[in-house]
């Protein structure tokens, strides 16, 4: 049965090889999901266009919204389905399961409408100037007005599948979108559309590949059916309230921390922006080409949160510190192993998405700078991960809130003014500096309150 396996998982196995067997799986995927993010950013590179660039890197905080609305309803729902199944209410679990999925879907497409609507007055906001306006309207549409449903849809079910331990369907849907993604775009951009349309074609391929993955979920859950606790049918009803207000304590907490973030990397856009095409350009490929150690580190935490959820829940607290711990350090072992690839091959990796020179040689500079924030930044969203888990929404959000609101987005303006691009750049390490030590004080203390709980 796989409640067996769950148990298996989630309470006897030594916390290394536990870990692992949700890692794995999640982290190959999420390294998909970074080859094939990067891949439109790659193909459209191929045009030796930095307006194309910059005009697709424009998008990033739009289509992050979708994965903050997945986060609402996935990472809310996901990690209530581990810690009832860690109290022994499978029957609720099964409640939440559906009410997430629905809830997923009637949120994408408000989302999807509005985007249409206000689409010219958002480019505004992002930054789009005369010359990069055309080409972001055109990404906009395809991956967001067009994709944002399937997109959400495939990120919700994924967040419900690892909820139960089911992380290599989920990790295969996830890797199976990203490759056929990467096959997509060449044929999209260079075969069957006309020059000029490059980022609408990336964007189609896009929201193809998460058409498919969506499907595949699907599938793999009507096969599942009677073997798992998730139920996609209206008729295991309606939550009870307590699950229902859990839902939303952990789920909008989770898709405002993505939706700050977000803020941040519109800021970023719009400062870089007055500098010209060119350093938007840099910073728009820097800000997907660091993404290879945070998303090895989402993985990880992602890989994490069942089961922290699960023995936080079911009282075993030792065990789900232990779980804690170890990837925290494997983490912050990435993090400092990333520093010295991109320190070193700063350049070849600019080159990889550009052939343009001074771009090359602006973004090397930026990546070899934000690099350095790189195991910070994974401490701030595995503490943040670790709230979410056990079902404290509020220090979640409180952390989010301290990361970006109070130092990240404030030092931007700051540094921007104090010293240019570059200061733009050095904001990052800055931030999570602070952020980590606001993250480890709260920390500190909900060990003690737990310790004192339990003692009680």
């Amino acid at each position: 049965m796989k409640e067996n396996v769950n148990k298996e998982v989630f309470e006897v196995m030594p916390v290394p090889k536990a870990l692992a067997t949700l890692a794995v799986p999640t982290i190959i995927g999420q390294l998909v999901v970074l080859i094939y993010s990067l891949a439109d950013t790659f193909y459209i590179g191929r045009t030796n266009n930095p307006l194309m660039v910059a005009g697709a890197s424009l998008i990033l905080p739009v289509y992050n919204i979708c994965i903050s609305i997945a986060g609402l309803a996935g990472v809310g729902g996901g990690t209530l389905i581990s810690r009832l199944l860690g109290a022994g209410k499978e029957g609720e679990a099964g409640k939440v399961s559906s009410f997430s999925f629905y809830l997923s879907i009637g949120l994408s497409v408000l989302f999807s409408a509005g985007v249409a609507v206000f689409m010219d007055p958002l480019l505004g906001i992002l930054g789009a100037s005369g010359d990069t306006h055309v080409y972001a309207r055109q990404y906009a549409f395809c991956v967001i007005v067009l994709g944002a449903l399937p997109t959400v849809m495939s990120v919700t079910l994924s967040n419900l599948l690892r909820s139960v331990s089911c992380a290599k369907q989920a990790g295969f849907g996830v890797s199976m979108g990203g490759v056929i993604n990467i096959f997509l775009d060449p044929l999209f951009m260079f075969v069957l559309f006309p020059s000029g349309m490059e980022t609408a074609a990336a964007g189609i391929a896009t929201m193809c590949s998460n058409i498919i993955v969506c499907v595949y979920y699907l599938a793999v859950l009507k096969k599942m059916k009677g073997g798992t606790v998730l139920t996609l049918s209206p008729a295991a009803g309606v939550p009870g309230r307590k699950e229902i207000v859990s839902i939303f304590s952990v789920g909008i907490p989770a898709a405002l921390a993505t939706l700050l973030f977000d803020l941040a990397y519109v800021v970023i856009d719009k400062l870089a922006a007055g500098y010209g095409d060119i350093p938007l350009a840099a910073v728009g490929i820097v800000l997907k080409a660091e993404r290879l150690p945070l998303n090895v580190g989402i993985g990880l935490c992602q890989a994490m949160i069942p089961i922290a959820a699960y023995n936080y829940s079911s009282g075993n607290h030792g065990r789900m510190k232990q779980v804690v711990s170890f990837s925290r350090i494997v983490g912050l072992m990435i993090g400092a192993a990333s520093i010295v690839m991109y320190e070193i091959f700063a350049r070849q990796i600019l080159r990889f998405f550009i052939n343009d020179p001074q771009t090359v040689v602006i973004g090397a500079n930026f990546l070899r700078i934000r690099c350095l924030a790189t195991p910070f930044m994974f401490m701030c969203f595995h503490l943040v991960n670790l709230f979410q888990a056990v079902g404290k929404g509020g220090k979640a959000l409180f952390l989010a809130v301290v990361r970006w609101a109070v130092f990240n987005i404030p030092m931007l303006f700051m540094f921007n003014l104090a010293f240019g691009m570059y200061g733009i750049v050095c904001t990052q390490i800055v931030a999570d500096v602070c952020t980590v030590a606001v993250s480890f004080y709260v920390y500190r203390r909900f060990l003690g309150t737990m310790a004192k709980a339990a003692a009680e």
